[in-house]
């Protein structure tokens, strides 16, 4: 292993650092400042900009600091975006898995959670897949998830494949939908708009109007004037496909 690959797989997470500099740096550290305020400084320029955009340097300056006076809370811009990305599940609203409801409703309230999530910060899927997700609220997350699905009666050995099935589907889905419409946004067009245009542009090329007329009765049927109505209609009927995996999952024992 070369020293750089060495480097590289060393690194963990910024949340198993040790505890002063969690909590908030070192000494002599430049007033004003503190990791919340990065943070979110962070997450509101991600939103802006774009994760290909992001710099340290970026940061800095919209915090009228040096990039320097960033250091002092963050080893790396790795640790600053893994901070960024649990700072974006905090905003997750978690049903109580020990309430009376049923696990059903629980289980669609977070999955759509997830996926409005994952639109609102089109920069989360990669990270998602990048870091170990250990932050507070990431964990807190998964908690909730495990234990609704574990109340719809599958046997342990399940568990974790429904997981995988509910949830790496709400990430695609999710992961899709907010890059539709961060290129819609990119162009200046409204998303009806930039879907009118696009369809009306492959129906005039021989290779693909084949297809998408094949594909026309299909998209009537499922019914929507816009298209957050097609994927709000596309997506609840997922859903309940996989709930209904799960229920005949549990029946099957």
């Amino acid at each position: 292993m070369t020293k750089a690959a060495a480097g590289r797989a060393a690194r963990t997470s910024v949340w198993l650092e040790e505890r002063t500099r969690r909590s908030g740096g070192r000494g002599g550290q430049p007033s004003g400042l503190d990791r919340q305020r990065i943070t979110e400084v962070t997450v509101r320029l991600l939103d802006a900009e774009g994760l290909a955009k992001f710099s340290m340097r970026r940061l800095a300056t919209e915090l009228s600091v040096t990039a320097m006076s960033v250091y002092w809370y963050v080893d790396t811009k790795d640790d600053l975006l893994e901070l960024a990305l649990d700072a974006a599940f905090g905003e997750l609203r978690l049903p109580d898995p020990d309430a009376a409801e049923d696990w059903r409703d629980q289980l669609r309230a977070l999955a759509t959670e997830y996926r409005a999530l994952l639109v609102r910060h089109p920069w989360l899927s990669p990270l998602a897949g990048t870091y170990l997700n250990i932050g507070p609220n990431h964990l807190a997350f998964s908690r909730v998830v495990q234990r609704v699905i574990r109340g719809a009666g599958l046997p342990a050995r399940g568990v974790t494949g429904a997981i995988s099935a509910v949830f790496q589907f709400v990430y695609g889905y999710g992961t899709i939908e907010g890059h539709f419409f961060a290129r819609a946004a990119e162009t200046g067009m409204s998303p009806d708009d930039y879907f009118q245009e696009a369809m009306s542009s492959v129906s005039e090329v021989p290779e693909t109007a084949e297809v998408i007329e094949e594909s026309r009765n299909l998209m009537a049927a499922r019914g929507g004037d816009t298209v957050a109505e097609m994927m709000d209609r596309d997506f609840v009927f997922a859903l309940d496909l996989l709930v209904a995996g799960i229920e005949a999952m549990v029946e099957r024992g």
